[in-house]
């Protein structure tokens, strides 16, 4: 089953963990420090939230598929319709292994296509020669700025 992924900065993790639980009806499938998911059944929706005080609600959209083929799938696909796309295999991510492919709209919003390999017990990888730090943060608890760290989840 694929289902819609949508990551939201937020300003208080404990406070939001709360509201989306109530909101539906539902407890996190994963919390840890700055970080919480829900896999919700109805509507089909990962929702991720992360402890990052930017004032860009929105960290990234994405969609969750259900294996590697997968996400190679999307990347051709994407390749074929002349985007851009960023590939990322085996990457720690929001305490989770994962591979992805990136690709951002119009309007710079990020979209990743991603699967969970396994689970982790560290927020992010360390950036690779420069690069992005997971989910534009590198710590959950400490706030930095989307327009400077664009990044994965």
């Amino acid at each position: 089953m694929s289902r819609v992924q949508l990551a939201l900065n937020v300003s208080d993790i404990e406070e939001a963990i709360a509201f989306y639980s109530k909101m539906f009806n539902t407890e996190p499938a994963k919390i840890r420090e700055g970080y919480a998911n829900f896999a919700i059944s109805d509507p089909p929706l990962k929702l991720v939230l992360i402890q990052n005080a930017v004032s860009e609600r929105l960290n990234h959209l994405g969609i969750e598929v259900e294996s590697t083929d997968e996400v190679a799938e999307a990347t051709n696909r994407f390749d074929q319709m002349g985007f851009t796309t960023d590939v990322e295999e085996q990457t720690t991510c929001c305490y989770a292994v994962q591979d992805k492919v990136w690709v951002r709209d119009p309007d710079d919003a990020r979209w990743e296509v991603y699967t969970v390999i396994s689970d982790s017990v560290v927020f992010g990888s360390a950036p690779v020669d420069g690069g992005d730090v997971c989910c534009a943060t590198s710590s959950p608890a400490e706030p930095v700025s989307l327009a400077t760290k664009p990044g994965c989840c």
